[in-house]
């Protein structure tokens, strides 16, 4: 008996280490894993927007941030104010105005316009040609101030067309 009993013991002793090992190994890689992406989401926000590419955004002439054309830069302040990004009355009374002027205070002909459906949703037409998805630039404190300068240099935009 005293034979068995030292086998078994053995065997237990043994799956123990097996499995300690194993759970280490597994453990090891879990904590890699997450490093790696920590690495990553350091470099990189939500959306793929880089923090360099925001920093250059906050730091720029104000192209990047100021849309191309009114019935965009309507959509991004009625953006804006839903966010809170902005204040909401300013936004909303200059939104209204640039809409008057432009012939599009109907909902039927608002919702025909994509240049302000898509303003609607955070799509920036920017002046630099490209489009800024305010939406995807995350909620970090960086990506905050990116989405407060543009609804600043909007504001600012739709007041001197509408003056």
């Amino acid at each position: 008996m005293k034979p068995a009993k030292r086998l078994l013991c053995a065997a237990v002793a043994s799956c123990a280490l097996l499995s300690t090992g194993a759970m280490a190994s597994s453990l090891t890689d879990t904590l890699s894993s997450a490093a790696n992406q920590l690495g990553s989401q350091s470099t990189t926000q939500q959306g793929g927007t880089s923090l360099s590419s925001l920093t250059s955004l906050l730091t720029g002439s104000g192209k990047a941030l100021s849309a191309d054309n009114m019935n965009n830069a309507a959509g991004i302040l009625q953006y804006c104010a839903k966010q809170k990004l902005t204040n909401a009355t300013d936004a909303q009374n200059v939104k209204d105005k640039v809409l008057d002027k432009l012939g599009l205070g109907s909902t039927e002909k608002q919702q025909q316009d994509t240049d302000y459906t898509n303003g609607i949703q955070g799509l920036l037409n920017a002046q630099n040609g490209q489009q800024l998805n305010l939406s995807t630039l995350g909620n970090t404190e960086l990506g905050k101030k990116v989405k407060a300068k543009a609804c600043d240099l909007v504001l600012k935009q739709g007041a001197k067309f509408i003056s």
